[in-house]
């Protein structure tokens, strides 16, 4: 059932070939019932109209002979009766297409009315009320029966005629009844539901296949787009489709390959520009460096003399230092961008334990500067990692500075948990916090997200930080709500460890 399903779902070929062929057995279903109900109604009419007139004939036939007899003994005139009905059915016709009951003399009281029937017909086949009918009052009565005959179990369709009689002699009534078959009506309509049934389910397969041959040509080229695109996102951009006529699928073809060579064409175009800007990135940054170097080596020597200057020269050789040193950070920060954009950057591999590291953080005295109170969580027990202890104390330290100049949050936790495949470390401040579009925008380079609030960042520690996650095998992650604060979590895997998933789940995840 799954397996039918998944078809189901996935496969429109199977959908439309399935609908089809359920539409089409449902009008071609109706359409036949509609069919063969008028064959039947027309088919019964026929035989009723015909039966009826015979059925006529055949009672005022009878009459006449009743009103020819000059017997008046009971006795005498059923014998007359009983060859009466011997001579209706065994003449009139070769082939006899009726049979005749006679009930009567008919009894005003409850006593038993003798039946006379030219065949062996089942006691009270005949239809209630239309006996009921023919012994009230004079006239021709007719209905539809299923009449039994003794010894059989199998029904025969039947149309049943009546009429009284009346003999002249005696005033007894008898009641004469008409027995018309209609088993040559029931094979036709037999025949005609055969031929329904047959004509029917020929139809229905004969859609099925068109319906299936159709989408197929149709879904053809579809699943060979399909193929070629997901070879596409796959970063394989040579494939082309293959082009044949001018009708819709060729023409949709040829658009599906412009768009190709166009994607083709923009990503080359996109490829060499990154490449261009790396290069002039890193280029630009090595070239900077040995005049950064001397221009600083210049400033530290005016920053060491700054109180035999005046005091206006003395705070612009102090401002040149603190702008140097940031400007040597941005230029630290633009070549650790340009390593990872080139696939350059290494890792140095050493055992360390993050709950230590995360104890060296809450030391730094910039927190203690800012008046920041910091509450460790979890640090307790061990959390050994394989890390780049470098590129490790840079991101913590990248996050609690984040913490102690952007968030305004008078305190700060710093966690530590770990599971069987990892361990994290989780920084969170009580400030402003962050909203959703500033949740899925913070790690981008140079974002600030809000300008207002900025003190002399570069907007590139989170992006780098970041990146030495990511080059760990790791995660970092953030999450917040406006005036809730915000959390960041990185995630780096145990060496033995096989799970993916973060040890720690922020609250406003």
């Amino acid at each position: 059932m799954r397996r039918l399903t998944r078809l189901w779902r996935r496969s429109i070929q199977a959908r439309v070939v399935t609908s089809t062929i359920v539409l089409s057995a449902l009008v071609i279903a109706l359409t036949g019932w509609a069919l063969l109900r008028d064959v039947a109604g027309g088919l019964a009419d026929s035989r009723r109209v015909a039966a009826i007139s015979e059925a006529k004939s055949g009672f005022d036939y009878a009459q006449t002979q009743l009103d020819a007899s000059v017997e008046t003994e009971p006795a005498t005139q059923s014998q007359a009766l009983t060859q009466m009905v011997d001579s209706l059915t065994s003449s009139r016709g070769a082939k006899r297409t009726y049979e005749l009951v006679l009930e009567g003399p008919l009894l005003t009281g409850t006593g038993e009315v003798p039946i006379r029937s030219s065949a062996a017909i089942e006691a009270g086949s005949l239809p209630a009320d239309l006996d009921r009918a023919v012994r009230s009052k004079p006239g021709t009565y007719w209905r539809y029966s299923d009449l039994a005959l003794l010894g059989s179990s199998d029904t025969h369709p039947s149309v049943v005629v009546g009429s009284q009689l009346r003999a002249p002699g005696t005033g007894d009534t008898y009641a004469l009844f008409y027995l018309f078959s209609m088993e040559d009506q029931q094979e036709t309509l037999d025949l005609v539901r055969r031929a329904l049934l047959l004509g029917g389910l020929a139809m229905v397969l004969m859609v099925g296949g068109v319906a299936w041959l159709v989408s197929r040509q149709v879904l053809d080229p579809v699943r060979l787009a399909r193929r070629i695109a997901e070879r596409y996102a796959s970063g394989n951009l040579e494939q082309r489709m293959h082009v044949s006529g001018e009708d819709d699928i060729a023409r949709l073809s040829s658009s599906f390959n412009q768009m190709a060579a166009s994607l083709q064409s923009q990503i080359r175009r996109l490829e060499n520009l990154s490449r261009l800007q790396q290069r002039f990135v890193s280029d630009v940054s090595h070239e900077l460096r040995t005049p950064l170097t001397t221009v600083q080596m210049a400033s530290e020597v005016l920053y060491d003399a700054r109180e035999r200057f005046d005091p206006q020269t003395a705070r612009s050789a102090e401002l040149l230092k603190g702008e140097l040193d940031r400007f040597e950070s941005l230029l630290s920060d633009l070549l650790d961008l340009s390593r990872f954009d080139a696939g350059a950057a290494k890792l140095e591999l050493d055992t360390i334990d993050l709950s230590q590291v995360a104890r060296s953080g809450a030391d730094d005295p910039m927190l203690a500067r800012k008046g920041i109170d910091v509450a460790l969580i979890g640090v307790d027990e061990p959390a050994i990692v394989e890390a780049d202890i470098r590129r490790i104390d840079r991101i913590v330290r990248n996050l609690l500075t984040n913490a102690a100049k952007y968030s305004g949050s008078p305190r700060i936790e710093i966690e530590v948990a770990q599971n069987d495949g990892c361990v994290s470390l989780a920084v969170r401040d009580f400030g402003v916090g962050l909203s959703g579009d500033e949740n899925l925008r913070v790690f981008d380079r140079f974002w600030r997200a809000d300008p207002a609030r900025t003190q002399g960042g570069t907007g590139l520690g989170l992006a780098i930080s970041r990146e030495d996650a990511a080059l760990h095998g790791g995660t970092l992650q953030a999450w917040g709500r406006p005036g809730e604060g915000s959390e960041f979590v990185l995630t780096i895997p145990k060496p033995e460890g096989t799970a993916k998933f973060p040890a720690i789940t922020s609250v406003f995840a």
